[in-house]
């Protein structure tokens, strides 16, 4: 159920918005902006944003984590990992985050 939400948004941008489209990111599925990934589905079943380590996480109204994929290191800078819990959020969350590479 997870997978197929977050497969449904990944389908929406790419056909909404021109340079988007399906890619990989830590051999999970991914959506890209001119081949930079913006955001992903983890392997814990959470959908991951690159929304910038400024953005103000209060103001999501859901829980968000930063995404730490590794065992000794720390979380990836910038990114924010979200709990199908929170999946009404997901879309606007792939928005912002698509809106955020299309600046850099």
């Amino acid at each position: 159920m997870e997978l197929e939400k977050f497969m449904e948004i990944r389908e929406l941008f790419c056909l909404r918005h021109p340079n988007v489209t399906e890619g990989k990111m830590m051999s999970s599925p991914a959506i890209h902006y001119n081949k930079k990934v913006f955001a992903f589905f983890s392997r814990k079943q959470k959908m991951v944003f690159k929304l910038g380590k400024e953005y103000p996480l209060n103001e999501l109204k859901a829980e968000a984590s930063e995404f730490n994929p590794f065992k000794n290191k720390k979380p990836l800078t910038g990114w924010y990992e979200v709990d199908f819990d929170h999946q009404e959020k997901w879309e606007m969350l792939t928005n912002i985050a698509l809106e955020k590479i299309k600046k850099q």
